[in-house]
């Protein structure tokens, strides 16, 4: 067993916190895992791991080595992917970060549809509404659906997105259809928590200008399919992304409401880290991303 295979099992250890789920990720037995990295302290003559039958920490020396493999282990992989780039091949372990409601709205199938023309690609997802750190989390690319302005990452324009302000036929007939964004101040609203503006609600001005609107209502909730249900069921007006809101939109069962007035300065990105080249396993990832959704979602 050679150096750089042990390095491989100690990270994979690190990362999923503990030998029986680094041996599920990786497809090896624990026992083996745990000889690895056994035989990679034997080698350095030095404890990486405090193990306890409940968990396992990092030691001092544990925490030098792992930062400095993880840098390693990314170098070597990247040049890996150099030279499959060159040949066309395509193959290798791509963790990837998004947010829960692109992944479980009808665009989350263009993940399931790369996965499946892509055989060669092991597609690690990890679904999470908050911003991930791709660089201390080790991830290769994650889709944010945002006004992007982070500068220390790349960043790739997958497609155009906006809300949609709307409200079942029902609410409507019961409280009438706003003319203004600052009517919604006294109509119920449907909170969703996940949003960056939470209860104050961006909106154009007639001079296009920004402005925030205050809202309330009894439903808070942290899922925008969540709070498409709760509009679906009449309990107030919702603000929802176009691609989640668009099927019931289309059907009559929502109501769009000051279209006008409705932020669409934010877009759909595939964002990774800073390197000197993008891996050719992202940047086939990326490249059929955009594409798939120009072909499946020209709406957006």
């Amino acid at each position: 067993m050679d150096t750089l295979s042990r390095m491989r099992a100690f990270v994979d250890v690190v990362e999923a916190e503990g030998f029986s789920a680094a041996s599920r990720k990786v497809g090896r037995s624990k026992a083996l895992m745990s000889k690895y990295v056994r035989e990679l302290e034997d080698e350095l003559g030095a404890l990486l791991l405090n193990r306890t039958t409940r968990q396992l920490s990092l030691t001092e020396a544990g925490h030098t080595y792992f930062a400095r493999a993880v840098e390693l282990l990314r170098d070597i992989d990247d040049l890996a992917d150099v030279v499959r780039r060159s040949s066309g091949d395509v193959r290798g372990r791509i963790k990837l970060s998004a947010p829960r409601s692109y992944a479980d709205a009808p665009i989350g199938q263009s993940l399931i549809d790369f996965a499946k023309e892509n055989p060669d690609i092991t597609l690690e997802i990890h679904l999470d509404d908050r911003f991930v750190d791709l660089v201390e989390e080790g991830f290769d690319l994650a889709i944010r659906i945002t006004k992007l302005a982070d500068s220390s990452l790349i960043a790739k324009r997958l497609a155009p997105f906006r809300v949609i302000l709307c409200a079942s036929p029902e609410v409507l007939e019961r409280h009438g259809t706003p003319a203004a964004p600052h009517e919604l101040t006294h109509l119920p609203c449907i909170v969703d928590t996940n949003s960056r503006y939470r209860q104050n609600w961006p909106f154009r001005d007639d001079n296009g200008e920004t402005i925030s609107v205050p809202v309330t209502g009894r439903i808070e909730v942290n899922s925008p399919l969540a709070a498409r249900t709760a509009a679906l069921s009449g309990l107030g007006f919702a603000v929802l992304p176009d691609f989640i809101a668009a099927p019931e939109i289309e059907s009559g069962q929502l109501v769009p409401i000051l279209e006008k007035h409705c932020p669409n300065d934010t877009g759909i990105y595939a964002v990774y880290p800073h390197r000197r080249y993008l891996p050719a396993k992202v940047r086939a990832l990326v490249d059929y991303l955009a594409r798939w959704l120009k072909e499946n979602c020209p709406s957006t």
